[in-house]
């Protein structure tokens, strides 16, 4: 029996290194795309992130190991719509060999003041399109893991559908004249137009800096004024302050809402439907009376 389990180990030692080299090697700019890219190739591709879990894509700053990364690689999956603005660079500078997939092609951008809004993966009907996109890539990379891919994709196609009637069955017991927040991101025009609630910048705070007592008070008499339920301000981080805002406004202090990143495996959202999921469960609750 020991010498059948001795032969059974060293086959395995033989064809697990095989199998992983059969592996599309793809990367993916950030943990959202990245967990897109899984979830639609599953065991057949080798995904590598360079914007990993809590990052900030929009400030990235590319290592030298990250230009091995994707000259190695034979897709490199980004959002596009200049959220990626140091990765054409990278491209060059890794040889540009890798076929470069910009994953929102075929949606219609928000504008983001003078520019496009970049957050696109916020409506979940967008965030098909990029499992679309990324489908048909991943079948042009590598055909004979076609079925896979395709079956991969319609099953979490299905489960982006469930989420989205999710989103919206739990934005609907919201009263309407209450779908309205103030939040310092501004990434959530896309969940924004999709969904009905309104996310209002507040006036008067600087997103680099803690909010000072002056910024504090321009933003009770705006709540007052607009009637906001509820505040999303990560900016201000003193306890006083938030309390100071809730006692005099009457308004709810939400918690954190994701926006460019997922969480890491132990986190409260480390896929991209556990953090639609975490997003939506924080501002219903806010905002219910």
């Amino acid at each position: 029996m020991i010498r059948y389990w001795l032969i059974a180990l060293a086959m395995l030692a033989v064809v697990s290194p095989a199998c992983a080299a059969d592996r599309l090697n793809v990367v993916a700019s950030f943990s959202i795309l990245s967990d897109f890219v899984r979830q639609v190739g599953g065991d057949h591709v080798e995904v590598t992130t360079l914007v990993g879990p809590d990052g900030d894509a929009h400030v990235y700053v590319p290592a030298p190991s990250d230009a091995k990364r994707v000259a190695d690689a034979k897709l490199v999956f980004v959002n596009g719509l200049g959220f990626e603005g140091w990765l054409p660079r990278l491209v060059k500078s890794a040889g540009g060999k890798a076929t470069v997939v910009t994953t929102t092609t075929g949606i219609t951008p928000l504008k983001l003041g003078s520019e496009a809004d970049p957050h696109a993966w916020q409506s979940v009907a967008n965030a098909k399109i990029y499992v679309t996109n990324i489908r048909d890539a991943l079948v042009a990379a590598a055909p004979a893991d076609a079925a896979a891919f395709k079956s991969n994709a319609n099953a979490y196609l299905a489960e982006l559908d469930a989420l989205d009637r999710e989103v919206r069955e739990a934005v609907a017991r919201i009263p309407e004249g209450r779908r309205k927040v103030i939040s310092t991101h501004g990434a959530f025009g896309y969940f924004a137009a999709a969904y009905g609630i309104e996310f209002i910048a507040p006036v008067g705070v600087s997103t680099e800096s803690e909010a000072s007592a002056r910024d504090v008070a321009k933003i009770i008499t705006q709540i007052r004024a607009a009637k906001i339920p509820a505040v999303f301000l990560e900016n201000i981080s003193d306890p006083r302050l938030m309390g100071r805002i809730s006692a005099e406004t009457g308004a709810k202090v939400g918690g954190t809402l994701y926006s460019d990143s997922l969480t890491g495996e132990n986190g409260d959202s480390p896929t991209y439907i556990a953090m639609v999921r975490h997003n939506i469960k924080a501002l219903t609750s806010a905002l219910s009376p």
